[in-house]
């Protein structure tokens, strides 16, 4: 895929207000780690997740998602009566139905006429809600439009600590699969996306690739269950492993096509941005790729894996804190479970 005619104008983010550290995690588990001789630091060890953050609790993605887009398009400084859709992205949702983009619509201002929907792709939903905008965009369809998804990750690592605590025939292979659950932080993000001729910021949006490896579709699955106490709670069973070398080689099969498609070439890359799972996954990619880990921007060690915010956030981010120049050529390089991967080329 290519555009001519598409720019991002803002990319906005959240962090959470309170700080738990792999530490305060573990010493929550310190029954399970002595019962079955787990060595203390091992969370931190294996993923470099120093600590995640979390929303009050009572948190709903809606509440949050609806300030940080208003951030957004304020930043963006775009008049409301041009966003044309608006899409919430993450995995986190206030209900079944209505679409969260509802509540979100209402708190943001934007027109009736507006497209208002959720999207839901695991951990790449604001990246094929980008695509989506950008699609429209280029046919002429809307002149600008909005993306935004918030991920409330406490319910989940909440409810994998009280299970693996409330499993008196708990064993080390049990633990495996849930451990990935115990990496989990929030957060939330949103992208602005405009047509060239409505941008001040004049950070284009070339195009990009996507492949999908849904063999792989079992390694991580999620949802929600009823717990020991009888209610329901959130619940991921991961092969990180596994996982681990799925998504690297997805993400290597896509690289030469998005090199094509945006027109560069394997040295043309100044700087990246990647979804953020853990620090042998994010090493692992960059040299996959034979990219310089100098060029990424990571934010895994204090914010941990925050889904489908992840990668925008730590774009939000990259830009607030000069990691990006003017006339950077910027890969966002997305991964998620399914197994899916979808790699976007701007012109910064």
């Amino acid at each position: 895929m290519r555009y001519q005619h598409v720019c991002i104008e803002a990319v906005c983010c959240q962090l959470p207000p309170h700080v738990v550290t792999s530490e305060e995690v573990e010493a929550r588990l310190q029954p399970v780690y002595e019962r079955l001789n787990l060595p203390a630091g091992r969370l931190e060890l294996m993923t470099g997740i120093r600590e995640r953050r979390f929303f009050d609790p009572g948190t709903t993605p809606g509440q949050v998602s609806g300030e940080t887009v208003r951030r957004a398009i304020e930043a963006a400084g775009i008049d409301r009566r041009f966003l044309g859709a608006l899409i919430h992205g993450s995995v986190c949702r206030d209900q079944m139905e209505p679409a969260t983009a509802c509540r979100v619509h209402h708190a943001s201002g934007l027109p009736e006429h507006a497209l208002v929907l959720d999207v839901s792709n695991a951990c790449l939903g604001l990246l094929n809600g980008m695509v989506m905008l950008a699609d429209m965009i280029e046919l002429g369809h809307l002149r600008a439009g909005v993306v935004v998804g918030t991920e409330v990750g406490r319910p989940l690592v909440e409810g994998t600590i009280g299970s693996l605590l409330n499993d008196p025939n708990l064993t080390r292979r049990d633990v495996k699969p849930a451990f990935a659950s115990l990496t989990i932080g929030s957060g939330s993000a949103a992208v602005v996306l405009c047509d060239r001729k409505l941008s001040r910021a004049g950070h284009r949006l070339l195009g990009g690739a996507y492949l999908a490896d849904s063999a792989q579709h079992q390694l991580c699955a999620g949802g929600m269950q009823t717990s020991a106490q009888g209610d329901n709670r959130p619940f991921m069973q991961t092969d990180s492993e596994a996982l681990l070398h799925a998504g690297i080689a997805i993400a290597q099969r896509t690289w030469p096509l998005f090199l094509d498609a945006v027109g560069w070439n394997e040295g043309g890359v100044d700087k990246t941005f990647t979804h953020q799972v853990g620090r042998a996954h994010r090493k692992l990619l960059l040299e996959g790729l034979g990219l310089d880990p100098a060029i990424d921007f990571p934010t895994v060690e204090f914010l941990g894996n925050t889904g489908a915010v992840a990668l925008p956030t730590a774009a939000a981010l990259g830009a607030e804190r000069s990691h990006l120049t003017a006339g950077d050529r910027v890969a966002w390089l997305g991964i998620g479970s399914g197994l899916n991967c979808l790699m976007l080329g701007i012109d910064w």
